[in-house]
């Protein structure tokens, strides 16, 4: 995989797709800043360690969930070596088990693919169907990343702008506190 040598500050000067550029001018609008290291699509969470030794901050899991019904939404943000098991979740949030959401949805709500969603594209949820949900040993990082639309570049912000977008698209997250093993 194919990872620029070089860090950036701000958006890239090529034209990017039309979510891209949104979220690029959406985080010039609250004046966010970041960091930006470019790189080939990164399909596994084994491809995010390498960009992660690049970044300087944990890449964190970004995952894109939905009832049986498909009826209620949720993206989840938790630390990427953590594994991950529905029924906590579920059992916090109070719903039925979970399960990944389909492409259909991820497209039509975040405007984004698998592999590629994250907190950044709640900006294209504006009729606030999808629920930003929180594991909370993910707040004890002073820096999250995420991806601005594709993952083919991917982005280090603070906690803090990290809220402060998602905020300012109306998603205010639920904060959970899933175990790392069976309890």
């Amino acid at each position: 995989m194919y990872i620029d040598p070089n860090i950036y500050t701000g958006r890239p000067g090529d034209t990017r797709t039309p979510a891209e550029e949104a979220i690029y001018d959406k985080l010039d609008e609250l004046s966010t800043p970041y960091i930006r290291v470019d790189h080939d699509h990164a399909d596994t969470m084994e491809d995010c360690l390498l960009i992660e030794d690049k970044l300087g901050a944990a890449i964190c899991k970004n995952l894109f969930l939905c009832n049986r019904q498909q009826t209620q939404f949720y993206l989840l943000l938790m630390r990427g070596d953590k594994p991950f098991k529905t029924k906590f979740l579920s059992a916090q949030l109070g719903c039925a088990r979970l399960s990944f959401a389909d492409e259909g949805h991820m497209a039509h709500l975040l405007h984004t693919v698998p592999g590629s969603v994250s907190a950044l594209e709640l900006l294209f949820d504006t009729e606030h169907q999808v629920q930003l949900v929180i594991d909370k040993p993910l707040l004890e990082d002073e820096f999250i990343s995420a991806h601005p639309g594709l993952s083919r570049s991917t982005l280090r912000l603070t906690r803090a702008d990290l809220l402060n977008f998602t905020a300012s698209t109306g998603h205010e997250p639920i904060i959970v506190d899933l175990p790392v093993e069976d309890a």
